[in-house]
């Protein structure tokens, strides 16, 4: 009798997914729900106090196949409720959208993390996408302060306009940087964001240990969340 082949999976776009860290089950990243966390590789931003600086470069020599982590997430189902792309910057890779229906297509909730710095490629994404958190680390002209990358306050900003038009599940995300951290200009951020239409606002904790920018020390001692 001739033994039975295991499945094939014929190569698709989702392949390309540069996978730099993965996350089997976890009650943090997704409101709510008990998820998988994928970190995508490569982030066009510098932000000093940036934690994940292996997942900054584009590429690196220990990338993890999307096959394995389809694979797992097959076995997973019935087990966890939602998968989320985090990073790095998931909108960074073009593969991300044929990732995120793959998930889609097994029964997932699909959530994303993103600074926003792509706000068309968001825009493509937005048909699989169940929940987005935010990060909004700034008014718009003090961006560059942060990232070191010119125009980067309006990419994100425009990403919260496109997020909150079309009315998906949102959280907004601030993680203040020193200088940036003082109660009236968190004031004033938090009312731009009200104005631009956020109900959910999470101001976090700067924590400096592993920052990309070790000169950093940064002033705010507790977490805080803005129900607006």
């Amino acid at each position: 009798m001739n033994a039975i082949a295991p499945p094939v999976h014929l190569p698709t776009a989702a392949d390309r997914l540069r996978i730099g860290g993965l996350t089997a089950l976890t009650t943090l990243d997704y409101p709510g729900e008990l998820a998988a966390v994928v970190f995508c590789q490569g982030c066009p931003w510098r932000c000093r106090y940036c934690q994940n600086a292996d997942l900054l470069p584009a590429r690196r020599d220990d990338l993890i196949p999307w096959s394995g982590v389809r694979d797992l997430l097959g076995r997973r189902r019935g087990l966890l409720d939602a998968v989320v792309f985090s990073g790095g910057e998931p909108t960074y890779q073009a593969a991300l959208p044929a990732a995120l229906a793959e998930v889609k297509a097994l029964g997932f909730k699909v959530g994303l993390h993103s600074a926003g710095p792509y706000p068309q490629r968001l825009g493509r994404a937005l048909p699989w996408l169940d929940w987005v958190g935010l990060d909004i680390k700034a008014l718009p002209e003090d961006y560059p302060q942060i990232t070191g990358v010119p125009g980067s306050g309006e990419r994100a900003w425009a990403s919260l306009r496109l997020l909150v038009q079309a009315g998906i599940d949102l959280q907004v995300r601030t993680t203040p940087m020193p200088g940036l951290d003082s109660p009236d200009y968190l004031e004033r951020l938090r009312g731009r964001l009200a104005e631009a239409g956020v109900r959910h606002h999470v101001l976090q904790h700067c924590y400096t240990e592993r920052s990309l920018d070790p000169r950093l020390r940064c002033g705010i001692s507790d977490q805080a969340q803005f129900q607006i």
